[in-house]
């Protein structure tokens, strides 16, 4: 099977890109990379999903940037005294599948030019994690509509949150994305979850 690379971005942040990530990297036991981690780094993305898989397959890429500044790239980079730039964002060589988590959302600035969007490569599978909250509709759609606008492909959407059937039929409805689930207002998250959604997920991948 031709490995795939998966690229989660979502419509804002705390939506819960990291634990989809966690999902589709353990359904799929693929590797995982979060290209560029600002602030938390004791505690980071990458330490996050590795809590939350659990098959024995999945390599941990370090982060080509790991900026001790809990802010937007741009920003932390500059606090930081470092040179952010695409050139220096090489992805992990690898002959598995490849799960990359994205920072906020879309166009959230790396530097002066160039944003998360320009991580993405054509041939990624994009997955937009959507949250249920006043203004998420608007943010959903923006986020497809700047994907569709730069000629991106989108996989699919993952709900993320308490079910909100409305909100969604009207995502699906008029942004015409495949939807590939929801999951769900859970009291936690640990290996158990995540491996049960992951079966879920595992066939929609």
């Amino acid at each position: 099977m031709k490995k795939q690379t998966y690229f989660i971005t979502g419509i804002s942040t705390e939506v819960g890109k990291t634990i989809v990530s966690a999902i589709v990297t353990q359904a799929l036991q693929a590797d995982y990379w979060k290209p560029v981690q600002a602030g938390e780094l004791q505690h980071s993305d990458t330490h996050k999903v590795q809590e939350l898989v659990s098959n024995t397959k999945t390599k941990f890429h370090a982060s080509a940037f790991n900026l001790e500044t809990p802010s937007s790239p741009h920003a932390a980079a500059k606090i930081d005294g470092v040179s952010l730039s695409l050139k220096k964002i090489q992805r992990p060589k690898t002959q598995n599948n490849l799960v990359i988590e994205g920072a906020g959302g879309l166009l959230v600035p790396l530097n002066d030019t160039q944003t998360i969007t320009d991580l993405i490569h054509p041939l990624d599978k994009v997955i937009v994690v959507s949250r249920h909250y006043l203004g998420s509709i608007n943010h959903t759609l923006l986020t497809i509509e700047a994907l569709k606008s730069r000629g991106i492909p989108i996989f699919g959407i993952i709900f993320n949150g308490e079910k909100h059937p409305s909100t969604e039929t009207i995502i699906a409805k008029m942004s015409g994305i495949s939807i590939l689930g929801r999951i769900d207002q859970e009291p936690y998250f640990d290996q158990n979850v995540v491996k049960q959604y992951a079966q879920d997920f595992k066939s929609k991948l």
